[in-house]
């Protein structure tokens, strides 16, 4: 049986996972001079600092950030500095004691799950920094799910971290990665240790810049000769319309394995068109399972509104939105957080949010769905909420 699948186009196809960083990252210098500036004192004198790192979906935030700490680690070494880090999705832990806890496992992976308060796992944190003369940079990916669920008091206490004892040295610093600025989120005591001229802001790649990332990946995944430039500039161009290169990593990958189910011994245009179709359901999937509940019901009342409908205004939207509320027993968000529903959901790529132009009357906020069928959308948003509700 195995005689008959043929060779695969991939050599390495772990380099294709979203969890693989490579060892440079194409078209992220500037981000990579900024983290590099801003964290500098933590090498030479000790001294604790804090960034925010916000972009949409696929543009490197936490790769940039995962390459940062390991070159930072390394520096550190050379100059005989114990500096560590760990990254915590909080998106998976999204509450002040799973976070502390992932932190305090990062040195002690057997620590039970349950019986310690924050305040005791944060001293025996404490102790574990102290004893192994560490400093811990601590990364909070997709900070902003963690912010809206637990508030912003953890914060508060690792950026204060050091300030219990008199003399004591900084043990601590923080990095928090979000699609949006989570620095508005911060209450006042919190963002006051942050600065915002440590925002590093990740824009979307181009269509070159995602050529040269497929580029290297190619290089890294499959074997000499099994991808044309054909086929790269195809990748790059159907993935810049979001500017996501996780997309476009994706749609390489399902690519090299649709050529190996046919035995082709290569990626051709047909593989990655087909590729495409797959990826773009799958990212789909992804996007929307990761919306609250009045995220889905806003995104609801769009589908409902847009159907056989290139647009729909955000009067028309948000009245929809009511409607869908009072049918799944939610009480309505006032109007500017309804626009900060539609904020999330352009940013997330699921719609896009606009001043109108020619051909409307007056001026107003328009709203397109992208690449996604009304009808779909609203029978895939309905299952969701059905299925959530079954579930309680």
């Amino acid at each position: 049986m195995w005689e008959t699948i043929g060779k695969s186009v991939f050599k390495d196809q772990r380099t294709l996972s979203f969890d693989y960083v490579p060892q440079k990252l194409v078209h992220r210098e500037s981000q990579m001079k900024r983290l590099i500036m801003l964290y500098r004192p933590v090498v030479e004198s000790n001294f604790a600092q804090n960034a925010v790192l916000t972009g949409s979906v696929g543009t490197g935030k936490t790769a940039t950030a995962k390459r940062f700490c390991m070159d930072l680690k390394d520096f550190a070494e050379k100059q005989q500095k114990a500096v560590d880090w760990v990254l915590v999705n909080c998106r998976q832990r999204n509450s002040e004691s799973s976070v502390v806890l992932h932190v305090v496992n990062h040195f002690q992976p057997n620590f039970p799950d349950r019986g310690f308060s924050i305040t005791e796992m944060l001293r025996i944190l404490r102790k574990d920094l102290e004893k192994r003369k560490v400093h811990l940079l601590i990364v909070l990916d997709e900070a902003d799910v963690l912010l809206r669920k637990a508030g912003s008091d953890i914060i508060y206490k690792l950026t204060r971290f050091g300030e219990e004892k008199v003399e004591s040295k900084e043990l601590v610093s923080l990095m928090l990665i979000s699609q949006k600025n989570v620095y508005d989120m911060l209450d006042t005591a919190s963002a006051s240790t942050f600065k915002r001229t440590n925002i590093i802001e990740f824009g979307k790649y181009s269509t070159d810049e995602l050529r040269d990332i497929v580029k290297l990946r190619a290089e890294l995944a499959l074997h000499d000769g099994c991808i044309d430039l054909d086929s790269v500039d195809l990748i790059a161009e159907v993935s810049s319309e979001w500017g996501d290169a996780r997309f476009a990593i994706e749609i390489l990958e399902k690519a090299g394995m649709l050529a190996d189910e046919e035995i082709a011994g290569r990626i051709s245009v047909e593989h990655v068109r087909a590729a495409k179709a797959e990826a773009y359901s799958s990212v789909t999937e992804s996007k929307l399972a990761g919306l609250d509940k009045h995220q889905k019901l806003a995104l609801l009342g769009i589908a409902r509104t847009s159907k056989g409908k290139a647009y729909v205004t955000t009067g028309e939207a948000e009245g929809a939105y009511k409607v869908a509320c009072e049918e799944y027993d939610e009480k309505p968000r006032a109007h500017t957080a309804y626009w900060g529903l539609l904020k999330d959901l352009d940013t997330l790529g699921v719609i896009s949010a606009k001043k109108s132009g020619p051909g409307i009357s007056g001026k107003t906020t328009v709203i397109t769905l992208l690449d996604i069928p009304a009808r779909v959308l609203d029978e895939r948003i309905r299952a969701m909420l059905q299925g959530k509700q079954r579930a309680r």
